[in-house]
């Protein structure tokens, strides 16, 4: 089963769009990936594992993209349809 993580982003200036590319063509965790307004500049949705490491992920796969200056994750629990 997968679990369902949402990781906001911060870009260096004027790299969001760079990073977004990234994000998609690198990160096949990633499954959508939408520019914001506000104190983040991207929002990526996530499919992992339900047994994965999600710190390690995100500080591995996702932090380590050239532009990405900072983070903040949301962990979900429940899908409600």
């Amino acid at each position: 089963e997968m679990r369902a993580i949402y990781v906001n982003i911060k870009c260096e200036l004027g790299k969001a769009y760079a990073v977004a590319d990234a994000a998609v063509q690198q990160v096949d965790e990633a499954s959508e990936v939408y520019s914001t307004s506000g104190e983040y500049d991207l929002l990526v949705k996530c499919y992992l594992e339900d047994d994965a490491d999600i710190g390690r992920f995100v500080t591995e796969r996702l932090q380590t993209l050239p532009g990405v200056k900072d983070t903040f994750t949301l962990i979900t629990f429940k899908a409600f349809n």
